[in-house]
């Protein structure tokens, strides 16, 4: 009798851990969310305090705010466990600018180590909802990365670092991306954690800040079955100011 028990318990058990590994992935991590808060107004900062990768740095959207009802995270992230899903973040260069870029920074959460060392990025001009526009730079470059001391939901965040070859941006609209990496088959780490992209909600140390407009974060994941979807559709699951700004940044200079 008691050995039947045990048999039944451990068929028990083991169909609660199956139903755990098969349950359907969070999209995005967040709190419940403050729908009533406004965005932040963009005010320039004369000095502020940007991630020490971002440098030279010539765009930075703002920190990510832990405790704030509206901190999210959304999923960014290549993996054993979850590949091909990217969120984009734009930057509008003003009318009449031209800089030179050489590298894209993302503040990520991440429970799991980046291994490889890489990561892709990309740039695209004409995103629109369901429409990827145009590729006009992308790779896989090797990766720099320092942590920002800030852990959201248990979720350490570092800054990630993406520099390759300058290319010339003339005055418009840019989406641009790092996704890192970990696929590594012999690290088990790559078969189970997640990475999401932090966003900003009081742009915190934030430079040119009125380079980003607002609601124009989109995720292009083939594991979700999104393609090129806005981060403010209501499917998606959050309100107007938990994806409204990214937290990003850009290298380079004005020319």
């Amino acid at each position: 009798m008691k050995r039947t028990l045990f048999a039944v318990a451990l068929v028990i058990t083991l169909s609660f851990a199956a139903a755990a590994q098969h349950k359907t992935p969070a999209l995005s991590q967040h709190r419940a969310g403050n729908p009533a808060a406004e965005l932040q107004d963009t005010k320039e900062v004369a000095n502020p305090s940007v991630p020490a990768l971002c440098n030279p740095c010539l765009f930075y959207g703002g920190d990510l705010n832990p405790s704030d009802a509206n901190a999210a995270g959304f999923s960014d992230e290549n993996t054993l466990f979850i590949p091909g899903s990217s969120t984009y973040g734009e930057v509008n260069i003003p009318t009449g600018t031209t800089v030179r870029v050489k590298g894209i920074l993302f503040n990520v959460q991440a429970s799991t180590a980046f291994d490889p060392m890489t990561a892709s990025y990309d740039i695209r001009t004409g995103v629109s909802e369901g429409n990827g526009g145009t590729s006009i730079a992308s790779g896989t470059v090797g990766l720099s990365v320092t942590a920002t001391g800030r852990n959201f939901l248990g979720v350490n965040e570092y800054s990630l670092l993406a520099v390759f070859p300058s290319i010339t941006l003339t005055s418009g609209d840019y989406w641009m991306n790092v996704t890192p990496n970990c696929t590594n088959t012999l690290d088990g780490s790559c078969s189970v954690f997640r990475q999401f992209a932090s966003n900003t909600t009081q742009r915190t140390n934030a430079l040119h800040e009125s380079w980003q407009p607002a609601h124009e974060m989109f995720l292009n994941s083939t594991f979700f079955g999104f393609a090129w979807a806005n981060w403010c559709d209501s499917s998606l699951g959050l309100n107007q100011t938990q994806c409204g700004y990214l937290s990003f940044g850009v290298l380079g200079g004005v020319q």
